[in-house]
């Protein structure tokens, strides 16, 4: 029981870290969450933090309170889900319950302007970073990269949520066709799967969380 209580704390306090800092939206979160997940508590792995943010998309709500839920849900449960949604909601909310009521004393205040302005520029640099962090686990052969390469011009055209359908049917229609022929299917990187201590089935019922 405090194993879980344990863990509860860690999840909030991870998306309670990591929450202030998403000026630039959900997708902002990704390079703390690998951070934070990934690298140092080990509980997920990249192709996962990938496989969660594309989830987020498809469904209503916000990308970060819904990223937040999912991973807290694959960690510890419907608990770590609510863990993991107080964490990532309760700063947001203070720091605009605080903007709202100073607004009308600093709305026109220059230097203020311009922290946002720099911060909006720093965000492009996170969302390029978190671009480049999952390029290097989501692209595992030459299909993924052709639906790569079409999907970027495409988004200019078609929704996102569209997009996504679209290339959750071309890979389940790839799969497919690979199977019927035979082929070996890759789904990720097998260095990376070997090296991680998460895909071994008794990690999360071990001393690892």
């Amino acid at each position: 029981m405090e194993k879980q209580w344990k863990l509860l704390f860690q999840l909030f306090w991870c998306f309670f870290k990591i929450s202030p800092v998403t000026f630039g939206g959900g997708f902002a979160m990704i390079p703390l969450i690998e951070k934070e997940i990934v690298e140092k508590r080990k509980w997920l792995t990249s192709e996962d933090v990938t496989d969660v943010f594309a989830l987020s998309q498809t469904v209503p709500g916000g990308v970060a309170v819904n990223s937040a839920t999912f991973i807290g849900t694959r960690i510890g449960g419907q608990k770590g889900a609510m863990a993991a949604l107080i964490g990532v909601s309760l700063p947001t909310f203070l720091i605009v319950l605080t903007l709202g009521i100073s607004y009308f004393f600093i709305h026109d205040n220059l230097k203020l302007d311009a922290a946002f302005k720099s911060i909006r520029i720093s965000i492009v640099a996170m969302i390029v970073y978190a671009a480049f962090k999952t390029i290097k686990t989501a692209i595992v052969d030459k299909t993924t990269c052709c639906i790569m390469l079409v999907g970027i011009p495409a988004l200019f055209f078609i929704h996102p949520i569209a997009a996504i359908f679209a290339g959750a049917s071309i890979g389940i229609l790839t799969v497919w066709i690979k199977r019927k022929k035979g082929c070996k299917v890759e789904l990720e990187h097998r260095q990376d799967k070997e090296s991680d201590p998460t895909q071994h089935p008794d990690y999360f019922m071990g001393a690892g969380i």
